[in-house]
This record gives structure tokens, C-alpha cells and sequence, in this order.
């Protein structure tokens, strides 16, 4: 069976990662170009020297490209800012775009919560490492009892938060906060990045709060059961995503207010549901701590492997 031709725009360590996971663990596809801006960056010299095309003048040297016209996939790891230009002149040419900056041009996508809703969209947004993370889990529990809130807090360390992570800070919060919403399906979504200066670096660290109303015991089981399935479903494609502890569940005492966190008119919850969790980098071009970035790779990886693998069967 024939490979899907996909491009990466942006060559800095995301770009450098995906491409790496490309050329390493990928059954559907194969490296067709490297796009950048910087002529001596890391990631384009790496490419020339595994044989790839490279251009380092953006989207419209991709486009002069000798041989552009193979190319089915393109993914976008450069910044929120930066992609809408990008997508404006690629989705007139027919390129199926993903796009790994908080843009959220198109719809948003959680590998192991609705890839396969949005398989013939010709833009879907992977939300943010947060998310990725994060709102996998916030789906577990919802699909067991409704949440009427929902707090994720992502910890990464700060050695691997790049250029484009920090100037999309607002980006992150806003991105990742409506897709708790939209795909996590919790009546009300926030999130919260920190950036740690540890040293040595830490592994990329989250917690999930969640705010439902729980029938008791049995019901609670269910949801401890829910969220290890998701964990497994995503340590599928991510492997090194792991729960830290064993879910929590606590009862919410009367005197505590939670009314600020709930949507108007909404019911008063019950329990407050808490899942920790950790996520080690694959380390195949950056190092193990970098989860963060390993984890949105691996998912827009997914993405691309499925949309490639429906496109051989039509």
C-alpha cells in the first residue's frame, strides 16, 4: 500500500519530533518536506541530511516545491498567529491541514475521544498538550455522570516550553479551556499552565478536577473504571501517559462554596472527582521530560495515520 506524502511547516522541536515520528513509527505515511523559516535551524539541517526536501521560506517555498503536488497531509507546528496565514493559502490547494498551534481554526480533536467524527475535515486542531492530556479524562467522566465543572492544571517543565508555547499562553488557556466544553463535555471548562523552573527538569505533570453529581458507590466505581479505560486508550498512541494515583472521589461538604464554578441555574454537585497524572516523553528527539510536546506530536501522529488509512480504502 502506498504512503500519504505529508509536510511539516515549522522545523523547531515539535516540527524535528514529528518529523522523527514520522520516519520511525509510521505505517501510513512518509516525510515528503521540512518547511522553515530559519535556514540553519536544527531541524532543517537534520532533514537535508536524511534526504527530505527543505525550504526555509515559509508556507510559499512548501508551495514551490518541487513535487508539492504529492503532498496529501500537512501539519502545522509553528504558531496560532502564523497558521491562519499558513491555512489560507493551503486549504484552497486541497491540503488536509493539522495543526498543532491553539489557532483552533478547525474543529478540535482528542485521538482517543472523536477522531473519528472529524476524519474528512480539511482542518482540525489538536487543542494544546494541556488537552490533549487532560480533557481525554474529562470525557471519561462525563460519559459516566454530568460535569458541572471541569479544572485541569498542566505542569510542564519550563526548559521545554519553546518560543511558540510562551507567546500562545492566552492561546493555551482560551483553546484548551472552550475544548473542556466542546469535547470533554463539561458544562464549564478552565485551565491553568505552569511553566516549572525545576532542575533537573521535571516529567510533564497534570491534574484534572472535576465538579459532578455522583449517586454513590456504585456509580463511583464506574468512574474510576471510565477514566483507567481512557488512560489505556490513550497510552495506545502515547505511551508513556500514565495515571500517578488512583482516581479520587470526594464528597463536597455543604458549607463549601462551589456556586462561582457552576453555570447559571446549574444544580449544586455532589463530589469532586480528582485524576493525577504524568506523561514521559518517548524521547525521540526530545528528552523524556519533554511529555508536553511528545504528547501533542503522538496525537497529531494519530490523526494523520487514520486519515491516511481511510483515504487507501476509498
Amino acid at each position: 500500500m502506498s504512503k500519504t506524502k505529508v509536510a511539516i511547516i515549522g522545523s523547531g522541536n515539535i516540527g524535528t519530533d514529528l518529523m522523527i515520528k514520522v520516519m520511525r513509527t509510521s505505517e501510513n505515511l512518509e516525510m515528503g518536506a521540512m518547511v522553515g523559516i530559519d535556514p540553519e535551524s536544527d531541524g532543517l539541517a537534520r532533514a537535508r541530511r536524511f534526504g527530505f526536501q527543505t525550504t526555509h521560506e515559509g508556507v510559499d517555498g512548501l508551495i514551490a516545491l518541487p513535487g508539492f503536488d504529492q503532498i496529501g497531509i500537512v501539519f502545522d507546528a509553528t504558531s496560532a498567529k502564523a497558521h491562519q496565514a499558513n491555512a489560507a493559502k493551503l486549504q484552497p490547494l486541497g491540503k488536509r491541514l493539522i495543526d498543532l498551534t491553539p489557532a483552533a481554526i478547525g474543529p478540535y480533536v482528542i485521538p482517543a475521544v472523536n477522531i473519528e467524527g472529524h476524519l474528512d475535515a480539511p482542518n482540525v486542531n489538536m487543542v494544546t498538550c494541556g488537552g490533549q492530556a487532560t480533557i481525554p479524562i474529562v470525557a471519561a467522566i462525563s460519559r459516566v455522570v454530568p460535569v458541572a465543572y471541569a479544572e485541569i492544571v498542566a505542569s510542564i517543565a519550563s526548559r521545554s516550553a519553546g518560543p511558540g508555547t510562551r507567546a500562545n499562553i492566552d492561546e493555551f488557556t482560551e483553546t484548551t479551556s472552550k475544548a473542556i466544553v466542546e469535547v470533554g463535555g463539561a458544562r464549564r471548562g478552565k485551565a491553568i499552565i505552569v511553566l516549572n523552573p525545576a532542575e533537573p527538569p521535571l516529567i510533564m505533570r497534570d491534574t484534572v478536577f472535576t465538579l459532578v453529581d455522583s449517586a454513590g458507590p456504585a456509580t463511583h466505581d464506574e468512574i474510576r473504571r471510565s477514566v483507567e479505560k481512557m488512560v489505556a486508550d490513550v497510552a495506545a498512541y502515547v505511551p508513556g501517559y500514565r495515571l500517578k494515583q488512583k482516581v479520587q472521589i470526594t464528597e463536597i461538604p455543604a458549607d463549601q462554596p462551589v456556586e462561582t464554578l457552576l453555570a447559571t441555574n446549574g444544580e449544586r454537585p455532589t463530589h469532586q472527582v480528582s485524576v493525577f497524572l504524568e506523561v514521559e516523553g518517548a524521547a525521540h528527539y526530545l528528552p523524556a521530560y519533554a511529555g508536553n510536546l511528545d504528547i501533542m506530536t503522538s496525537a497529531a501522529l494519530q490523526m494523520a495515520e487514520q486519515i491516511a488509512a481511510q483515504e487507501a480504502t476509498k
